[in-house]
């Protein structure tokens, strides 16, 4: 069984060590620290095990985004990441939630086609050669 829970400041090692990006970058380390500590973080727990989070926050226009979500290689497409997308759009507090995803991360469009997203926009030039492809959910 997955739930969901807030990210507390004892989870952020953990969460830094599963993503691939924040064992290489600082700057992902430094954004999971301070999403934790402002209460925007959420993570997936099976059998008492983090294996993914989610950042919700109003950063995009002020409306709600998911400005992250991941889950560990080794659990993915089990449900863990839907299950953070339906707990922070229930937390959204914003008509419209918005999300993004690399045009190459194929898993994550279908997982966001699957939960009712729809494609709202594409921004080039943030991932050499990856285009950023914008969705959009309205929740009211």
């Amino acid at each position: 069984m997955i739930s969901i829970r807030p990210a507390a400041e004892t989870d952020v090692d953990t969460l830094c060590s599963l993503d691939h990006i924040a064992r290489r970058e600082n700057e992902r380390r430094e954004f999971i620290r301070s999403e934790v500590a402002s209460g925007n973080c959420f993570v997936a727990v099976i059998d008492e095990t983090v294996v993914g989070y989610g950042v919700l926050n109003y950063t995009f226009h002020h409306h709600g985004c998911i400005d992250m979500l991941y889950v560990d290689s080794d659990h993915r497409r089990r449900g863990a990441g839907a299950e953070l997308l339906r707990h922070m759009e229930s937390l959204c507090t914003t008509a419209k939630l918005f999300t993004s995803t690399n045009l190459s991360n194929l898993p994550m469009q279908s997982l966001l086609t699957k939960l009712d997203y729809v494609l709202s926009g594409v921004i080039h030039n943030l991932d050499d050669g990856d285009p950023e492809i914008v969705y959009f959910k309205r929740l009211r």
